[in-house]
């Protein structure tokens, strides 16, 4: 896909952040500190603000500039763990302008491992992790099927929402939900269901 296809995805996962601020935080206050809708929030209102001026002479050093502003704008645990996304996923695509179907796989892996190493979490914990990697493992197998852009998305979607309501029976491991023991369970972990209404999103308007 093209440079222009990489911003408008960008600009969509922004705005819907800014857009689910308080379903966000309504899901993060069950057994959070309710900060986490709040925190993306700002963070994205602050990509948006500085939109115009980002450089875009090639897709990864869009990308690093949104991430430097993710991690110098978002409180909390979420600017680290989203910047530190944004970044590993920029350093795949520097210096490309147009995007291949690869490349966004890559992209996505290297979005995980600097999750993992960053956040110290891995699958089975109750983070975004649990949406985002069988995310993008339908996301590789479906490019490999020979799927077109547009039936990628829809899928992925599908398997975000899937996974992330997958959350609810396990207990978390990971950030502040964690301190709370057994009582994490039932819940949803915010930061899947996020990666799952993110995936909608961008599905939607592909």
């Amino acid at each position: 896909m093209s440079q222009q296809r990489v911003e408008q995805v960008v600009r969509t996962v922004a705005e819907t952040c800014v857009e689910n601020e308080q379903y966000f935080g309504e899901l993060d206050s069950v057994v959070g500190d309710g900060d986490f809708g709040f925190s993306l929030a700002r963070g994205f209102e602050n990509v948006l603000a500085g939109w115009d001026d980002y450089d875009r002479s090639d897709a990864g050093t869009f990308l690093q500039k949104v991430a430097v502003t993710m991690s110098g704008r978002i409180g909390g645990t979420s600017g680290p763990i989203w910047g530190t996304a944004f970044l590993r996923a920029a350093s795949v695509v520097k210096g490309k302008q147009d995007v291949t179907g690869d490349d966004v796989v890559a992209m996505l892996r290297a979005a995980v491992d600097g999750i993992k190493a960053r956040g110290g979490a891995d699958l089975g914990e109750k983070t975004l992790l649990d949406a985002l990697v069988p995310l993008t493992d339908t996301v590789e197998q479906r490019l490999a099927a020979g799927a077109a852009p547009a039936e990628v998305a829809e899928a992925a979607a599908a398997t975000a929402r899937s996974a992330a309501e997958a959350t609810r029976p396990m207990q978390a491991r990971r950030g502040r939900a964690s301190y709370t023991g057994e009582r994490s369970i039932g819940s949803l972990d915010p930061g899947a269901v996020a990666v799952a209404v993110l995936a909608e999103r961008v599905a939607a308007t592909w």
